[in-house]
C-alpha cells in the first residue's frame, strides 16, 4: 500500500556563513499525491537519488545570480534521478526513469517537459546521469574544451581535482594531450588522481603546499581550471604563462566564508594578459546531447573513470551531506540515496 505522506526539506532561514543542521533547513511532512491528482501531461515522480553540489550554497543567498535564490519555505533546489510511479503523460510511462530538478523531496508532481528520460550507455550506472553524464560531467566538458580551449602540449592545473567536475576535467585534458596537475585535499585523493592518469597531484593541506606548487609549475600554466578560488587561485595567477586561460568554474573555498578572500595578485591578469572567464553549464543546453554522446563513448571505452560517494539514510541525510561536501567528504560525485531500488544500479 502506498504511503499516505511524504517528506520534503525546505529552506527555513538564510545562513550567514556555514549551513547549520537543524536550523538552515526544516523537514516538512505532506499528504502523498496519487494519480488522481495529476493533470494531463504530468507525472508523479519518486526520488531515488539526489545530487549534492557546491553551487547549492550560493542558491541560499538572497543575491543576484544565474538562478533566483531558493525562497524561504521553498523546497531546496536539486537535481534527482527518479522513477515515474504514476503518469498522465503520453511521453513518460509508469516505471520510466528520469532526470529532473525536483529538489529535496521524496515525491513530486512534474510536467513531462521538465523530466528528461535517462540516456546511459549499456556499461553505465543509473547514477551516471547525475555525475559523469550529468551537470558535473557536462560542466567539465564545456569548461575545459570551450572555455579553456585545451590543446595538446598545454600544461593544465585543476583545483578541486578529486571532485565530480575536476576529476572529469582533468581526464579530458589528458585525452586531448595535455600535461595535468591536480590539487586535492587529502593524500588518498592525490593517489586516486594518479590512477586516473593525472601526471602529478598535490595535497593543498600540506604545510609546504605553496612551495610544492611552485616547484610543480616550473613550466608555468597554460590552463587553470578553478573549482576552489582562494589560495589556489592566488598561487596559479603567480605561475601563469602570458595569455593563459583561467576557467572560473567554482570557488568552494569561499562559499561559507563570512569575508571572502580574493587573490591579492590580481594584477597578474594584466601583466600576463590572462583571459579569466566564468561560465554556467546551462549556457550550453543545446549541445548537451552531443557532449553526452562523447562522454558516454569515453566511458564505454574505459578512457574516462568516475567515482561516487553515496550517502545512505534517505532524504534526511541531505542536510548533513551538504555540510560535509564543503568539508571535502566526497571523492568524485556526492549523492544521497533517497530510496534504494534492488537491482537497479544499472539500467
Amino acid at each position: 500500500m502506498p504511503p499516505s505522506t511524504y517528506q520534503s526539506i525546505v529552506l527555513a532561514e538564510r545562513p550567514k556563513d556555514k549551513i547549520i543542521p537543524g536550523q538552515t533547513f526544516s523537514v516538512k511532512t505532506n499528504p502523498a499525491p496519487t494519480e488522481d491528482d495529476l493533470k494531463d501531461g504530468q507525472v508523479l515522480l519518486e526520488t531515488l537519488y539526489l545530487s549534492l553540489d557546491p553551487a547549492m550554497r550560493g542558491w541560499l543567498n538572497d543575491a543576484r545570480s544565474y538562478v533566483p535564490p531558493v525562497p524561504i519555505g521553498g523546497i531546496m533546489r536539486g537535481a534527482v534521478i527518479g522513477k515515474v510511479v504514476a503518469s498522465k503523460s503520453s511521453k513518460l510511462a509508469t516505471g520510466s526513469y528520469v532526470n529532473a530538478s525536483a529538489g529535496w523531496t521524496e515525491l513530486a508532481i512534474l510536467a513531462d517537459k521538465d523530466c528528461e528520460p535517462l540516456d546511459v550507455p549499456p556499461s553505465g550506472r543509473l547514477t551516471d546521469a547525475l555525475g559523469v553524464l550529468g551537470m558535473t560531467g557536462l560542466t567539465a566538458y564545456f569548461g575545459i574544451l570551450d572555455v579553456g580551449a585545451v590543446k595538446a602540449g598545454d600544461f593544465v592545473v585543476v583545483s578541486g581535482a578529486a571532485g565530480a567536475t575536476g576529476s572529469v576535467a582533468g581526464q579530458i585534458a589528458k585525452l586531448k594531450g595535455a600535461t595535468v596537475l591536480g590539487i586535492a585535499g587529502s593524500d588518498d585523493k592525490v593517489a586516486w588522481l594518479k590512477t586516473l592518469g593525472f601526471d602529478a597531484a598535490l595535497n593543498y593541506k600540506a604545510a609546504d603546499f605553496a612551495a610544492r606548487f611552485k616547484a610543480a609549475t616550473k613550466s608555468l600554466i597554460d590552463v587553470f581550471f578553478d573549482n576552489t578560488g582562494g589560495e589556489a587561485l592566488e598561487l596559479a595567477l603567480g605561475r601563469a604563462k602570458p595569455h593563459a586561460r583561467f576557467v572560473m568554474c567554482g570557488a568552494i573555498s569561499q562559499y561559507n566564508a563570512t569575508e571572502a578572500r580574493g587573490p591579492r595578485n590580481y594584477t597578474m591578469i594584466i601583466a600576463m594578459r590572462i583571459r579569466m572567464q566564468g561560465f554556467i553549464v546551462f549556457d550550453y543546453a543545446e549541445r548537451y546531447a552531443d557532449a553526452r554522446k562523447e562522454l558516454g563513448g569515453w566511458l564505454t571505452e574505459g578512457k574516462l573513470q568516475r567515482r561516487e560517494t553515496v550517502l545512505k539514510g534517505g532524504l534526511g541525510a541531505a542536510e548533513k551531506g551538504l555540510v560535509e561536501l564543503y568539508e571535502g567528504v566526497n571523492t568524485g560525485k556526492l549523492l544521497v540515496e533517497v530510496k534504494a531500488e534492488e537491482g537497479r544500479a544499472r539500467l
